[in-house]
């Protein structure tokens, strides 16, 4: 009896889950032959990736497409680095095996072997991938390590901004690791964001204003209802009904923008008496001597009995105008 084609069909399940991909071992697994593989790619059902990892169309592979084909054309693999933390696409893939394997490199795939691959990865995922934390660990160890702090700090914010992880378990994942470069800065970040400091520019204010000045501990993202919806003050000092917002220019562009900034300052201090003043980037990485001395100033002309503390950094004078 002639044998019945072999079509799509029998593997629908897999390459509707794996976002049109499939792999050469996936279709002999499923009783197809190189055969039946040659006819589908001649017929342009199917278009190679990869040696023996195809995506069943003849257009421009999807991002996610090609994370797909990337861990196949590996496997067993899994995401890793930054291809395995929300965010965009970018111009490489990062994908993790296990240490040991001998593999052929692939264009534009850059492969991590990886100590405990077994435990790190979630081959279950889809596309299976390295567990974020510890994803998110070897990304900003790679920052530190090239002594950028500004842009380690913003992916962990990024990140658990999402609500996808949070300080407490990237910590506890980072305890069960032996090596990592800058692990102290890390938990400093780490104790940072848990604190509430949301941002490059709040962990600045929060380091090279406040604390390096000796300003009173403000509270983090305190909630408030002065506009009549939840909105979150960046720092509060609740004891002298100051608010500092901290205005990031590429959340603050658009005159929308200024405008509900402008009301949410305006209900604030109708309803609750809180005065707001806000602070750019330009205040705190360029001029957070003086910036601390001026909300220094504001918070003592609304109570505050402390001493203005000089920083390594400030200009002779600041502390006896403080």
């Amino acid at each position: 009896m002639a044998r019945r084609a072999w079509h799509l069909g029998h593997v629908e399940h897999l390459v509707w889950a794996q976002d049109g991909v499939v792999a050469r071992r996936q279709i002999l697994a499923a009783g197809g032959t190189d055969r039946d593989i040659t006819r589908l790619l001649r017929r342009r059902e199917l278009t190679q990736v990869h040696r023996g990892v195809y995506v069943n169309h003849s257009g421009r592979p999807s991002w996610a497409q090609w994370q797909w084909a990337g861990v196949l054309a590996l496997w067993p693999a899994a995401l890793a680095h930054v291809s395995a933390l929300p965010g965009p696409p970018t111009t490489v893939l990062h994908v993790a095996v296990a240490p040991g394997r001998n593999l052929q490199s692939l264009p534009r795939i850059v492969v991590h072997r990886t100590p405990d691959f077994e435990q790190r990865a979630e081959l279950d995922r889809s596309p299976p991938a390295i567990r974020l934390e510890h994803a998110l660990i070897d990304v900003i160890a790679d920052d530190l390590r090239r002594d950028d702090v500004t842009a380690a700090f913003a992916t962990l914010a990024r990140v658990c901004s999402t609500r996808r992880t949070s300080p407490e378990r990237v910590l506890r994942t980072l305890a069960e690791r032996r090596r990592v470069t800058g692990r102290a800065t890390l938990e400093a970040m780490l104790a940072d964001v848990r604190d509430g400091a949301c941002s490059v520019l709040e962990r600045g204010y929060l380091h090279r204003v406040e604390r390096a000045h000796g300003l009173p501990a403000g509270e983090r993202q305190a909630r408030s209802t002065a506009t009549g919806q939840s909105t979150y003050q960046d720092v509060r000092y609740r004891a002298q009904g100051v608010v500092v917002e901290l205005d990031g220019q590429a959340f603050h562009d658009s005159p929308g923008d200024r405008d509900r900034d402008a009301l949410r300052d305006l209900a604030e201090l109708s309803r609750s008496g809180l005065v707001t003043t806000r602070v750019t980037y330009g205040l705190v990485y360029g001029d957070a001597c003086r910036t601390a001395r001026l909300i220094a100033d504001l918070l003592r002309q609304r109570g505050w009995r402390g001493r203005l503390r000089p920083c390594p950094n400030c200009p002779a004078g600041l502390a006896l105008t403080g």
